[in-house]
């Protein structure tokens, strides 16, 4: 069973997971806003050269050597996963609601950050990260993977509709099959990730769960793969969340390599 752990800085609280203790790596709280992920590499390993994109809801998966006018300043390309090529990398992303993963190989010693909102996952971004590693020589059962606070499925509300498109992802559902067919499809799954909701059109989705099959389909097993219990939008006091608060804020989630 793998645990996550409360660390400090300056007596800020971040979260780190026992899956990924040979690599230093964060999953921030909003105890650290505003400071950049320039600044937090410098807690994590002052010699490290951060890496972050411009999120977009995508599946786009970039590398540090597809940046070439990349700055602290500025300059950030459009994407929502970057994966790291040599030593003293570090990659970030930010969220408010969406899954923030980390990936990391322990043969390589690559990693990625990855961006996994519904729209994401709904486009593999997760696979496609995956996929990313094992084209620059990563091996599926060397790959260890840790998704950090997420807003959680029973409180996660959103319409029929996405959690179809979202779920057709994990599953056969066809294009022309009715709604409410798919939707059935769907909650009948062992451990679905979509529970019911007393509104009509409207169901709650597990977004890491969704994620997690993604992953379990490629063949990587349930040990290779560690969910935090913690939710967004019910820790008011450690995490901003979009769907509670409707403000552009976020933290930070990084891993050195």
């Amino acid at each position: 069973m793998h645990t996550w752990h409360w660390q400090t800085w300056n007596d800020l609280p971040y979260l780190t997971c026992s899956l990924l203790e040979p690599w230093r790596h964060g999953f921030f709280t909003q105890q650290f806003s505003p400071r950049s992920p320039f600044e937090l590499t410098k807690i994590l390993d002052s010699s490290a050269t951060a890496y972050r994109v411009q999120q977009v809801h995508g599946n786009i998966v970039l590398a540090p050597s597809e940046m070439p006018n990349f700055s602290e300043q500025g300059n950030f390309l459009p994407g929502d996963g970057l994966i790291t090529e040599q030593p003293h990398q570090a990659v970030w992303v930010c969220s408010a609601d969406c899954t923030p993963v980390l990936i990391a190989d322990a043969r390589t010693g690559n990693g990625a950050a990855v961006h996994a909102g519904w729209r994401g996952t709904a486009q593999k971004i997760v696979p496609q990260a995956i996929a990313r590693l094992c084209k620059q020589g990563s091996q599926l059962e060397d790959l260890r993977i840790a998704m950090g606070p997420a807003i959680a499925g029973d409180v996660y509300q959103v319409s029929t509709q996405v959690a179809v498109e979202v779920g057709a992802t994990v599953t056969a559902i066809a294009k022309d099959d009715p709604l409410e067919t798919s939707v059935e499809r769907l909650l009948s799954l062992p451990n679905s990730p979509m529970l019911s909701d007393a509104a009509p059109g409207r169901v709650r989705l597990d977004v890491r769960r969704v994620n997690a099959l993604q992953i379990e389909q490629l063949g990587i097993t349930s040990d290779q793969v560690a969910i935090a219990p913690h939710c967004t939008y019910q820790d008011p006091i450690n995490f901003f969340s979009y769907r509670r608060e409707k403000l552009k804020k976020a933290q930070w989630s990084g891993i050195v390599t």
